[in-house]
């Protein structure tokens, strides 16, 4: 059973409207998912899409239980810890990696 829906906004890169539509539709099928928790989000190491990308997760910061970028990916953050204590150990090439292209989004 998948609890993570890998979501890729950066390659190629996308129109900041078409990126925010993908999010909120995204959200939308974890929020209705039985088992989905997690948005992990690609979105580049730099540029307008991250910032699209971050700027959209902390406006939306009320209905999420954690926001993770990247580059904090690890098993000594304090939201890492708690998420996956909670949802469960799963694997993730991206997690000890300092990843500053992803985000991590814990639904629910």
């Amino acid at each position: 059973m998948e609890i993570v829906l890998t979501i890729d906004v950066g390659h190629p890169p996308l129109h900041p409207e078409i990126v925010e539509s993908e999010l909120e539709e995204k959200l939308l099928k974890v929020h209705n998912s039985s088992s989905l928790c997690i948005m992990k989000i690609i979105h580049g190491q730099s540029g307008s899409t991250k910032n699209i990308v971050r700027n959209w997760a902390y406006n939306k910061h009320r209905r999420l239980r954690g926001i993770i970028y990247g580059e904090n990916y690890s098993i000594f953050n304090g939201a890492t810890q708690e998420m996956r204590n909670e949802v469960g150990q799963f694997s993730d090439i991206d997690l000890e990696s300092s990843n500053g292209g992803i985000t991590i989004i814990w639904v629910k």
